[in-house]
């Protein structure tokens, strides 16, 4: 919480504007409350401190997703961190990961609360098209980072410390006040979306130096999935969907490549599929570590990878034959891919036992000469921060249209949910599968179109109170032979291990603890979510 009440140290100053360099910042000095925000420049450099978060921190690298991996059923960790009360729900709020994200999203909470406070004080009749375009992006910020915190830790009876600063008349260092429920929470991230819409423009109005700030279609994206979550306490929540979504594609253009494929390469990072993304840049190590966390550990003697986050057989046997989204998913052994300019034949000898790896981001590393990774100019040459020139997705269209097959299943009209989930079918080489789509059908289809994305399937499960699925083990496939391509397997649990044991609690665990140093420093005014066994 004290990142949260620290105002003065928030601005990342600027010496370019390129789309490739607003995100590669460094943290410059501590602005004057009184003197600031008096040119564009200003309003810019603060803006641009927002979007540090997507950048350089490890928060979009693997921090939000060792959440996922532990706790869902789709990955395991390939290598021990020392938080296996993540994977089993005992958690007790204080894992690294958690610690980590609570800082990191509530400090930049602050940073867009400060802006949007400091340009209203000025009266919006009285800003500039750049200053009303940068406290779009503020409420856009604000309320991102706010459905992050709200959905990971609050609930139906009590929600997330959060206020407005531009509600008092001096800025507020007090503690903020918990929320009396999560729905008070979405109320509020839903209210600083529709103001970040009046000031946002469409993507397409940027100019290239701009790709990657936030836009109009941004926005409702994350009031989409905000209305889906509000839609767990609230089902009346889901009528809103299916028109916010139909905006995204008449208004906003946004809509689905021809080929799942075409998603993951670099040539189509601004593709009509984007929504939101990391913006990524290898050569200067910027954006988000991702790519190269989840690679085979140091990269078959190539490239530092860190084997992180393994497939499960489960997701494997999720896709159906013929799925062409499983090979672009995932590499299973024997499977041909091309790395660092030579084609090679899966197989992984690195840490924990899985028999797979996650494919989506590995187009950056297909180039080269040679398996030289000298040679190829798309990746980090610094392994211990293997960024790519792959923007990591955050939001993508196809998440959209399942969102609105969802809301209408909900809604009864699962003829008309059907249209949307063969939409993804047909791209998927399984032609029009569905004519009256049912939530089974759109479970399996979120898994195996968003897995390996930082969509949330932990959270998923949840919602849909899968609770089976998360008390299972997860399994893998042991091989004789792990560095031999065409060895034999067998099936093996590979999560829980040893005494581990897995059991969720929905009382306790539908949400995480606070961190308890915030409990304690809160005296008083943030009251810990229950925990569990």
């Amino acid at each position: 919480m004290k990142n949260y009440i620290i105002i003065l140290s928030i601005l990342i100053g600027l010496t370019t504007t390129s789309c490739s360099d607003f995100l590669e910042v460094t943290p410059e000095g501590t602005p004057s409350q009184g003197t600031f925000f008096q040119t564009d420049k200003d309003a810019t450099d603060a803006i641009d401190a927002l979007y540090w978060i997507m950048g350089k921190e490890t928060t979009f690298g693997r921090d939000l997703f060792y959440e996922q991996a532990g706790g869902g059923d789709d990955f395991v960790w390939g290598r021990s961190r020392g938080f296996n009360s993540l994977a089993n729900f005992h958690f007790n709020g204080d894992e690294s990961p958690l610690t980590s994200n609570w800082k990191m999203f509530y400090d930049y909470i602050a940073r867009g609360n400060w802006i949007v406070s400091s340009l209203l004080k000025k009266g919006v009749d009285n800003l500039s098209s750049v200053e009303k375009r940068s406290l779009g992006e503020a409420y856009f910020m604000r309320g991102w980072c706010h459905f992050i915190m709200a959905y990971r830790y609050g609930r139906a009876d009590q929600g997330v410390p959060f206020v407005r600063y531009e509600d008092y008349d001096t800025y507020n260092y007090e503690i903020p006040d918990q929320q009396a429920t999560v729905m008070k929470n979405y109320e509020l991230v839903i209210d600083d979306l529709d103001k970040a819409m009046t000031y946002l423009p469409y993507f397409e109005e940027y100019s290239t130096d701009d790709w990657g700030r936030a836009h109009k279609a941004a926005a409702i994206a994350v009031k989409v999935k905000t209305y889906a979550y509000w839609a767990y306490h609230d089902n009346s929540k889901w009528a809103q969907i299916p028109e916010l979504v139909n905006m995204l594609e008449n208004d906003c253009k946004r809509g689905l490549l021809g080929d799942f494929a075409e998603v993951f390469k670099i040539a189509n990072n601004w593709s009509k599929e984007y929504i939101w993304s990391v913006t990524s840049n290898g050569a200067s190590e910027a954006g988000s570590e991702f790519p190269g966390v989840v690679l085979e550990n140091k990269g078959w003697g190539k490239y530092n990878g860190w084997g992180y986050m393994k497939p499960t057989l489960g997701l494997f046997e999720e896709f159906a034959e013929g799925d062409t989204r499983r090979a672009v998913t995932m590499l299973e052994y024997g499977q041909t891919f091309t790395f660092l300019g030579e084609e090679m034949r899966f197989s992984s000898t690195s840490d924990y036992e899985a028999g797979f790896m996650l494919n989506k981001y590995m187009e950056p590393f297909s180039y080269g000469t040679n398996g030289d990774m000298t040679t190829n100019s798309y990746i980090s040459q610094n392994g211990n921060d293997p960024t790519t020139d792959l923007n990591l997705p955050l939001f993508r269209h196809a998440e959209m249209v399942l969102f609105k097959a969802e809301a209408l299943i909900q809604l009864g009209r699962g003829g008309e949910a059907a249209t949307e989930l063969n939409r993804l079918t047909s791209r998927a080489g399984l032609g029009n599968k569905y004519t009256n789509a049912t939530m089974e059908d759109l479970m399996h289809e979120r898994r195996c179109e968003l897995a390996g994305e930082f969509t949330d399937r932990f959270m998923d499960l949840k919602r849909w109170k899968q609770y089976d699925r998360l008390n299972a083990p997860k399994y893998g496939r042991h091989y004789e032979d792990r560095g031999d391509p065409d060895a034999t397997w067998t099936k093996i649990q590979i999560w829980p291990l040893g005494e581990e044991t897995r059991i969720f609690e929905p009382e306790y665990d539908i949400v995480f603890p606070y961190p308890t140093q915030e409990v304690t420093k809160a005296a008083g005014r943030l009251k810990q979510n229950p925990i569990g066994n």
